[in-house]
């Protein structure tokens, strides 16, 4: 059984005296499903559970009134054995995109206030359709992912009490003794070959078997492909596909990671596959990095819409576009070519991105600067470059020397903790902590 993180932030809001309806939104295979099922099993007298993928009929409860008594009628007529006590019971309405209605009537189940409602579904974010139906104002959200960097280390058998060793020497800037270093970076290198999928993990976990995470990596793939090819509109769901499986092309093989369409299809235009992008991010199957124009507060202002990298949603995806030798060289540090370089950025961003960041970066074709990426924090900019060696970060260095108001900016490398003027290079695995 994994550990994930979700189980705390389900707990707060269960403490809370006032409470919204819970959605949890992600893409699918995230283990949304298994951890509220287990949240729900474990801290109530009662789980009421409806899928309404795996059971259609489950819709029919929700076809007339929506107020909370009659819902509560409904179920009990087609569940003879529930008792669905208020404060006792935790109804869980999975897959919830499916039902239109159910979606609704989250709005009362919070006005009542009675029963503690969490609604769960991978593809909310693309039904435009159905934008009047969403309960605005009467929920609460909360994204979920893979496992992150630190969850899959508690899946390795590292646990808290030495991630909270390591980010002592983060937080006093002190060099991490070498034995600790190698098992983190191996770790890393790890994470970088697997992903955070519970699936894969988990499979990991009782095989030790990098053919059986290729298997599984692979379908979990196809997959996404299929939910594409279902959910998607008919204008959409092919380059919708093109555009997806063109990642790990866009990051691996070129020296600027900027999404082309030229590499979807030869002559490909923004006009044709704008809104296929669009569909993607909106279902959580892709994170977008932006370019901007300078690097100073707020971000947001300097935006270039136009220039953007395309991240998928968890590293076992980008893993599974590629041939299974990659797996050998990730974990073995024995990449050809330029990949390493791509593979540690991809990393990067899985690991900022599940971190709740949004994600920009710099790159000025004049003068050759870049910064892999931009992140805000607490009303300052924070610039961050990733190096699969430790050499010398020239555009992070020259931008950070310009700008007074940047207090510390990160070099990540294949490497250990040190300080120089205002840059802090630390070792990969470190980005869990930023």
């Amino acid at each position: 059984m994994l550990k994930r993180k979700i189980e705390n932030i389900l707990m707060d809001w269960k403490k809370q005296t006032s409470k919204k309806c819970l959605v949890v939104d992600g893409a699918r295979q995230v283990g949304k499903t298994f951890a509220i099922k287990q949240f729900g099993e474990t801290y109530y007298d009662e789980l009421f559970y409806i899928n309404f993928k795996e059971t259609p009929s489950a819709m029919d409860s929700f076809t007339g009134d929506l107020d909370v008594n009659t819902l509560i009628f409904n179920f009990k007529l087609q569940n003879k054995n529930v008792s669905l006590f208020p404060g006792k019971t935790l109804i869980f309405l999975d897959e919830i995109q499916e039902c239109e209605q159910a979606l609704t009537s989250l709005k009362f189940w919070t006005i009542d206030g009675r029963y503690d409602v969490i609604a769960s579904g991978s593809m909310l974010g693309i039904d435009y359709k159905r934008a009047s139906s969403y309960p605005v104002g009467y929920i609460e959200t909360q994204m979920m992912y893979g496992l992150d960097f630190e969850e899959f280390l508690w899946s390795q058998g590292i646990d808290e009490s030495m991630i909270s060793r390591v980010k002592e020497y983060y937080d006093n800037k002190k060099v991490v003794p070498d034995a600790i270093h190698n098992k983190f970076m191996s770790m890393f290198r790890l994470y970088a070959a697997i992903g955070g999928m519970p699936e894969v993990v988990w499979n990991f976990v009782q095989t030790n078997d990098m053919a059986v995470v290729d298997k599984i990596q692979k379908e979990l793939l196809q997959g996404y492909l299929f939910d594409i090819a279902h959910y998607a509109s008919a204008e959409d769901k092919i380059k919708a596909e093109k555009c997806y499986l063109s990642i790990a092309r866009q990051l691996l093989d070129k020296d600027n990671p900027k999404f082309q369409y030229k590499e979807v299809e030869k002559g490909g235009r923004a006009q044709k596959y704008l809104t296929s992008i669009d569909w993607l991010m909106r279902a959580n199957i892709i994170a977008l990095s932006y370019s901007v124009t300078d690097v100073c507060y707020d971000l947001t202002d300097y935006v270039v819409d136009s220039n953007f990298r395309a991240y998928a949603s968890d590293m076992s995806f980008v893993i599974a576009m590629r041939d299974y030798s990659i797996k050998q060289e990730i974990i073995q540090n024995s990449f050809k070519g330029n990949t390493k370089g791509g593979i540690y950025e991809c990393v990067a961003a899985d690991i900022l991105n599940k971190r709740g960041y949004k994600l920009f970066f710099y790159r000025n074709e004049t003068t050759k600067r870049e910064l892999d990426f931009i992140i805000q924090k607490n009303g300052n900019v924070v610039p961050i470059e990733i190096k699969s060696g430790n050499t010398r970060a020239k555009s992070l260095n020259n931008i950070i020397d310009k700008r007074e108001e940047i207090s510390i900016a990160y070099k990540f490398v294949d490497g250990n903790v040190g300080l120089e003027n205002k840059v802090l290079t630390l070792p990969l695995y470190m980005l869990m902590f930023v």
